[in-house]
């Protein structure tokens, strides 16, 4: 990626981050579309967490990451503390691996 690509991008993101505060009172938005919005976030979010999850490269991951990220989510909810949840995740990966599960 060229330097000016990465700049543009710097300066768009800035821009959009900055549109919120500057705008917030001018601009009204329903709230339908406020909470289409937040299932935008959430679709989004779930997507990159699968794709980090299933993929290396261009290829499937294995059963043992998505293993530990199935445990890291389901503590997650349960509401553990976030150390015990990344502890958890990496033990549950870990521990596939050592029993040869790829």
């Amino acid at each position: 990626m060229s330097l000016l690509a990465v700049l543009l991008l710097a300066a768009g993101t800035y821009a959009f981050r900055l549109a919120g505060p500057l705008l917030g009172d001018r601009l009204t938005v329903s709230d339908r579309v406020r909470r289409l919005l937040a299932v935008a976030a959430a679709v989004l979010l779930v997507a990159l967490i699968a794709t980090g999850a299933l993929t290396q490269g261009h290829d499937f991951a294995g059963w043992a990451r998505p293993a530990g990220v199935l445990v890291g989510g389901v503590l997650a909810l349960r509401r553990a503390p976030f150390p015990a949840v990344v502890v958890a995740a990496a033990a549950t990966t870990a521990v596939l691996r050592l029993c040869g599960v790829a």
